[in-house]
C-alpha cells in the first residue's frame, strides 16, 4: 500500500522548488500526497530561516499539527531551517522525528524508513555535486513554473543566514536547464522563473547567464521568461544585451537593495553603492522599455542612524520602485552581524518600518493610477481569492483582475487596465492574444 504524505512549504519560490523535487522523489518512492493532516503517514515542513519570526512560526505550526496526527505518523522538519538548526532541532523539539537540509533530500526515503522504525534523525551534509538532474519535480498544474538554475551563494552578507543553509554556490549546465525548459513547453507551460540566490551570477564553467537566457529563450512555447533574485553588480552588459534582444525575458527586475545608505551598505557587506546601484537601475530601464523595478528593503540594521534611515526613504521615489517587500533586521545566529555595534531598539525599528512601508505604498499607488487606461498582455493564472473573478499578470508583473471563466487559465489577453486599489488594478479583456498559445 501506498503511503500519504502532507507537505506545507513556507518562504522563497526556491522553497516551493525545493518541495517540488521532495514530491517527485517521495511519489517514486510509493508515496501520495494528501491535503489533510489528519490522513498522513508523513507530515513535512519545509521552512525559511532568513528571518526569526518565520521560524518561530513554524515551531507553532509543528505544535499545531500535533493534535491531527496519527499514531505511528513521521514529523519532519526539512529545508533551510532544518539545516540551520540541524540536530539541535531534534534536541528541542519532542515532536519531531526528522531534520533534513537541502541538499540530502534525496535521502528522504531511506529516512523516513528509518525515522518509521523508531529512530531520531538529521542529516544537514552540503553536497556541492547535488542538483537532482534525475529527479522529476512534481509541479501544481498551471501555466508558469519555477526552475532552479544555481544552489547556493558565495557573496556572504553580513546579515544573510542563507550561505550557511544552502552552501557555496553552483550552477547546474546550460543544458539540463534546457532539456528541462523544453519538457516544461510540451506540458503546456509557457512561463518559466529562473530560480537562483543571486541568479545573474549564473556560469557553468562554459555558459553564463546571458547565454542561459538565450537559450532558455529560444524553447518553442516560452512566451515569457523570468528569474529572482538577481544581484545588483551581477548585471554586465552582456546580461543587460541578452535581456534586451531575448524576446521572452520579461520587462520586470526584482533587485534587492535592503538599504539606500552607503554607510549601512558597508556594514552589510553589499559590494555597490547607492549611486551604483541607480546606475544599474538605470541601464536596465534604458535597454528594456517598460521595466518595472521591485525590491527590498531592510531597516533597522545594527548602526542604523537617523540619516541612514533618511537615505533609504528617499531612494524608494528616485529609484521609482514599483513596490518593495519591507522588512525589519532580523538578527541569525552565526552572520556577522549579529556582532556588530549599536542595535536599534525595538520601538524606533517599527517606527521606521511603518514610515517605510507607507513610503512605499504611496509611491506605488502613484505609479499605478498613472497606468490606469494602458493596455496590456496578461497571462491568467489562477481564480482569485475574492469575487469570482480570474487573477492575471502583466509582463511587468502587475497583477490584474479579470472578470474571465475559469476556462481562461493558461490564456493571454490583451487588457485595458480600468482601475487600481493602489496595488492591485481591475482590467478587461479586449482580445484573445493568440500568437503565443
Amino acid at each position: 500500500m501506498s503511503k500519504r504524505l502532507y507537505l506545507e512549504t513556507y518562504g522563497c519560490q526556491m522553497n516551493v522548488a525545493d518541495s517540488e523535487l521532495m514530491l517527485g522523489i517521495l511519489g517514486r518512492a510509493g508515496y501520495d500526497r494528501t491535503d489533510h493532516p489528519a490522513d498522513a503517514d508523513v507530515v513535512l515542513i519545509n521552512n525559511c530561516a532568513v528571518r526569526d519570526n518565520a521560524e518561530q512560526r513554524v515551531i507553532g505550526r509543528v505544535g499545531e499539527l500535533q493534535r491531527h496526527r496519527r499514531p505511528g505518523c513521521v514529523f519532519g522538519v526539512v529545508g533551510c531551517m532544518a539545516q540551520r538548526l540541524g540536530p539541535r532541532l531534534l534536541e528541542q523539539s519532542g515532536q519531531v522525528d526528522l531534520v533534513i537540509g537541502p541538499d540530502s533530500y534525496r535521502n528522504l526515503p531511506h529516512l523516513l524508513g528509518l525515522a518509521a522504525g523508531g529512530q531520531r534523525v538529521s542529516d544537514v551534509e552540503f553536497r556541492s555535486w547535488e542538483h537532482y538532474e534525475d529527479v522529476p519535480a512534481v509541479r501544481e498544474p498551471g501555466p508558469r513554473a519555477f526552475v532552479t538554475v544555481q544552489r547556493g551563494c558565495d557573496y556572504k552578507c553580513t546579515f544573510c543566514i542563507v550561505p550557511y543553509t544552502r552552501g557555496p554556490e553552483r550552477s547546474r549546465r546550460l543544458e539540463d536547464v534546457v532539456a528541462e525548459v523544453r519538457a516544461l513547453a510540451e506540458q503546456g507551460v509557457t512561463e518559466v522563473t529562473l530560480l537562483g540566490q543571486t541568479v545573474n551570477s549564473y556560469h557553468d564553467g562554459t555558459h553564463d547567464f546571458a547565454d542561459l537566457l538565450g537559450a532558455v529563450g529560444m524553447v518553442d512555447g516560452i512566451a515569457r521568461l523570468r528569474f529572482t533574485s538577481p544581484y545588483p553588480t551581477d548585471f554586465t552588459d552582456r546580461v543587460i544585451e541578452a535581456m534586451a534582444v531575448t524576446p521572452a525575458v520579461c520587462e520586470h527586475v526584482h533587485l534587492p537593495v535592503q538599504s539606500g545608505s552607503n554607510a549601512v551598505l558597508r556594514r552589510m557587506l553589499r559590494r555597490y553603492s547607492r549611486e551604483q546601484y541607480l546606475g544599474v537601475v538605470a541601464n536596465l530601464r534604458r535597454a528594456v522599455p517598460g521595466m518595472t523595478v521591485t525590491t527590498d528593503i531592510i531597516v533597522a540594521f545594527p548602526g542604523e542612524t537617523d540619516a541612514d534611515f533618511a537615505a533609504t526613504l528617499s531612494l524608494v521615489p528616485e529609484a521609482g520602485f514599483d513596490d518593495a517587500y519591507t522588512f525589519r533586521y532580523s538578527p541569525r545566529e552565526a552572520t556577522p552581524a549579529v556582532r556588530l555595534k549599536d542595535p536599534v531598539s525595538d520601538e524606533v525599528a517599527s517606527d521606521r518600518l511603518g514610515q517605510l512601508i507607507e513610503v512605499v505604498r504611496t509611491n506605488t499607488r502613484r505609479r499605478n493610477i498613472a497606468r490606469v487606461g494602458e493596455s496590456h498582455e496578461v497571462l491568467v493564472e489562477r481564480p482569485a481569492r475574492r469575487g469570482g473573478m480570474m487573477l492575471g499578470r502583466t509582463r511587468g508583473n502587475l497583477l490584474v483582475l479579470l472578470d474571465l471563466p475559469e476556462s481562461a487559465i493558461g490564456e493571454y489577453h490583451m487588457v485595458q487596465l480600468t482601475g487600481t486599489t493602489g496595488s492591485t488594478f481591475t482590467g478587461r479583456a479586449l482580445a484573445r492574444e493568440l500568437a503565443v498559445l
